[in-house]
Order: structure tokens, then C-alpha cells, then sequence
């Protein structure tokens, strides 16, 4: 009788570890399926754009020129840089990933007009779907209540693409 007690006990133990590593491998399944979204959507390395007119990245504004955008931590997705090449112009913002509407042939940023403002809106790599987007400022909101919007595109090239 205390054998089968023990038996019984060791059974138990057994069936309970099973469950246990079944709960874990499933846990670790979504969870790197999860990971993996998120990693989809990351801008790899520096994107340079020439962009031909003035714009803003939230409620500051950018003359026309050469500009370098960057994650700022590859731990944190949700953060990017944009800084002029002659560093005289930067500012930090926050994204969230977004979908385009096809896969983009090339690396973008996308901007939305309204009449002569411009508003840097999202950002895609070539090839992936998944980009990211910033969220619409104030001054954006502002500004969007008074005309129509229009988007336009800027073709970016991958700073480690062209070997500098």
C-alpha cells in the first residue's frame, strides 16, 4: 500500500513535469513569434535621404538638405533619430510599426502635405512591408484642419549599402 502511495505520487510528479514543460515550450513559441513581429519592423542601419524641401519631425522644423536617420537603441524599436549630415539639425521621435499598403520597392520616407508643410509620416525599407510610423503633433493636427492632405515620397538609400 505505501508503495502504490509512492507510486501513485511519482506518477503525479511526472505528469505535472510534462504539463509543465508542454506550458513552457508554448509560452516560448508565442513569445518569439511576438519578438519576431517586432524585429520585422526594425529599420536596418542608417538611412540617408536628400530631401528637397522644409518638413517637420513632430513639432520641429528641418530646412531642405541631407539627412541620416537611425534607430537610436536596436533594444527599443520604438525610438529614431534623424540628424542632418552637417549635424546642425537633429531631433529624437517615437514610432510605431506600420503596414504599406504593398511591399515598397525601395527604402522611403513618406511625408504628408498640407499646401506648402510638409510632415514626416512613415518610413519604409525596401522589400518590407513592415515600417514604421510617427504619430501626427500637435502643429500637424493644426495645420491638417486647414487644407487637404497629399503625400509625397523620398527615395532613402542604406548608409552601409554604399560602403561608407
Amino acid at each position: 500500500m505505501f508503495v502504490r502511495s509512492i507510486e501513485k505520487a511519482e506518477t503525479s510528479n511526472r505528469n505535472n513535469r510534462v504539463r509543465e514543460l508542454l506550458s513552457f515550450a508554448v509560452l516560448s513559441v508565442l513569445a518569439l513569434t511576438l519578438f519576431a513581429g517586432k524585429a520585422h519592423a526594425q529599420i536596418i542601419g542608417d538611412l540617408d535621404a536628400n530631401i528637397p524641401f522644409q518638413f517637420h519631425v513632430g513639432n520641429k522644423e528641418f530646412p531642405a538638405g541631407n539627412y541620416r536617420i537611425r534607430m537610436v537603441d536596436d533594444d527599443n524599436l520604438g525610438v529614431m533619430q534623424i540628424t542632418s549630415i552637417d549635424s546642425t539639425a537633429s531631433a529624437v521621435f517615437q514610432v510605431h510599426e506600420a503596414d504599406a499598403n504593398s511591399t515598397p520597392s525601395r527604402s522611403e520616407l513618406i511625408f504628408n502635405k498640407y499646401g506648402d508643410n510638409y510632415f514626416l509620416s512613415k518610413l519604409f525599407d525596401e522589400g518590407n512591408r513592415s515600417g514604421s510610423e510617427l504619430g501626427e503633433s500637435r502643429y500637424e493636427k493644426q495645420v491638417s484642419k486647414m487644407d487637404t492632405v497629399a503625400q509625397e515620397s523620398v527615395t532613402t538609400h542604406h548608409r552601409m549599402q554604399q560602403g561608407k
